[in-house]
């Protein structure tokens, strides 16, 4: 939904509308899903697509600090949601993977993130959401990685 009362300048920019569409994004999100899930659902999907990571490679794919990550995989294991084990090949280093409740897991907080989606795309067809996203990853691909 467009701010009728922003001036057309700012309407035509592609960077305000993408912030505006963020912060929607961000609010459907939160009301959702609370914190904890959101980085749940983050480090059980790099989980679940790339097997096996150390605590650190989670942090460095995600963005994330390693003490938030440290804290994320502590509230996962305390839930059964994954395995922490040590590194045999390097025993300072923990190695993570998601258990099958951490995968059921997964797919009941990917259901909550496709409502979201639904709810935030409502106005567009299914072709035209995978143009937007198409349009969004080439975008994104074209820039250095950002943190998260």
């Amino acid at each position: 939904m467009t701010d009728p009362g922003a001036p057309v300048r700012l309407r035509k920019l592609a960077s305000w509308q993408t912030g505006r569409v963020s912060t929607l994004g961000a609010r459907l999100t939160a009301a959702r899903m609370p914190l904890e899930s959101r980085s749940d659902f983050a480090v059980l999907a790099a989980l679940e697509e790339y097997g096996e990571l150390s605590q650190a490679e989670i942090g460095r794919r995600l963005g994330l600090d390693r003490n938030n990550v440290n804290g994320i995989v502590t509230r996962l294991d305390d839930h059964g949601h994954i395995e922490r084990r040590t590194d045999p090949a390097d025993r300072r280093r923990n190695i993570v993977a998601a258990t099958e409740a951490g995968l059921r897991h997964l797919r009941e907080l990917d259901a909550l993130a496709q409502q979201v989606q639904d709810e935030l795309l409502a106005a567009l067809d299914a072709d035209e959401r995978e143009q937007l996203r198409l349009l969004l990853e080439k975008t994104l691909t074209g820039h250095p990685a950002q943190p998260a």
